[in-house]
């Protein structure tokens, strides 16, 4: 380590100390050549977790960019926070484990499509139209028709018809 005062680049440690927070380790060193002492930290490398966009551009992991999305895709429909979390909680510990640095958005983007389909049948057209980029209305109903035939449950709340009053 280049002392701070003279240049020298000997010196010895006088005392260790891990941070407060745990992320870094404080050395008090003292200089070999002018005795003063001085103070350097020691922190492990953070490598991030990269996405690879469709366009081929990279950016960092960003697990409130997830939620933020699933929360949109999930306004005024019957799915709670926790229930959105926990997806990206998933999420995050499969970026975590993999053993890639660099993993494609696609594949992010089809484990929330299947988690928001076992959730909300609305939240996941919501969230399908924007991560799928749907050209024309008929990619859109041909979504729709899938989630029809591919589904045990109903796709959506009753729709009950309205008597129209003709005051004469």
């Amino acid at each position: 380590m280049k002392c701070p005062y003279c240049g020298s680049l000997k010196d010895r440690v006088v005392d260790s100390r891990e941070s407060r927070d745990g992320d870094s380790i404080r050395r008090r060193r003292q200089c070999l050549s002018c005795a003063r002492r001085f103070t350097s930290y020691e922190r492990t490398e953070d490598i991030p977790y990269m996405v690879v966009k469709k366009d081929g551009g990279r950016e960092r992991f960003d697990r409130n960019k997830i939620l933020k999305g699933l929360m949109t895709a999930c306004e005024k429909r019957p799915v709670g926070l926790p229930q959105l979390e926990k997806i990206v909680d998933q999420v995050e510990i499969m970026v975590q484990e993999s053993p890639e640095r660099e993993l494609e958005s696609a594949v992010i983007g089809k484990i929330l499509l299947s988690e928001l389909r076992r959730l909300d049948m609305v939240a996941y057209l919501r969230f399908a139209s924007v991560y799928l980029a749907f050209e024309d209305v008929r990619e859109f109903m041909t979504e729709i028709n899938d989630l029809f035939k591919k589904s045990d449950k109903p796709c959506g709340g009753k729709r009950t018809k309205t008597k129209s009053s003709n005051a004469l």
